[in-house]
């Protein structure tokens, strides 16, 4: 697996300026399985909107790097927004996802969606849009947290960075401005 759907040149990074879609050259195939990479893209606006459609930017940027991706989602309804919202949310873009079902594959589709339901093989990269850690972290060795302004959404941010912190992971959080 290779990290090029990245942020930073360093998982470390908080530097407030990284760009979700800047390229980076590490690799993770050296990694342990216990290096998990999870970084935080923290947006000042608080509309769901701009959430997702940073969420369609990074599933794009996993899919023209040639790696699969799951966006991963507890709210069956939000995740129906998202998979509209892959479709239009710029102007020749395409990203080939589906639903996650259980012919679904990442062979043939690059990004795929779930409901809580984990990925039959392993993803170059989980996209949570779920207020909890996936449950699937196993099957990954990167995730990205997207957290925007809204004071609830902010709060579940915080319990998921503590909870990546318990398990020994240091994520990394970069500022997103518009």
């Amino acid at each position: 697996m290779h990290d090029t759907a990245g942020t930073s040149d360093s998982a470390a990074s908080s530097d407030g300026n990284s760009s979700p879609l800047a390229s980076s050259g590490d690799s993770l195939e050296t990694q342990g399985p216990q290096e998990l990479r999870v970084d935080f893209y923290i947006l000042d606006e608080s509309s769901a909107t701009a959430r997702l459609k940073l969420a369609c930017r990074l599933a794009e940027k996993a899919y023209l790097a040639a790696q699969t991706a799951l966006v991963w989602h507890t709210d069956a309804e939000e995740l129906k927004a998202f998979d509209e919202m892959l479709w239009t949310f710029m102007d020749g873009s395409f990203v080939p996802h589906e639903m996650l079902s259980e012919g679904a594959s990442s062979d043939e589709t690059p990004v795929l969606l779930s409901a809580g339901t984990a990925p039959p093989a392993d993803v170059d990269i989980i996209i949570n849009l779920s207020p909890d850690v996936p449950g699937c972290l196993s099957r990954t060795r990167r995730v990205a947290e997207i957290i925007d302004g809204d004071d609830s959404r902010r709060r579940a941010g915080r319990t998921r960075f503590k909870a990546y912190r318990d398990l020994g992971i240091q994520p990394a959080s970069h500022n997103v401005r518009g």
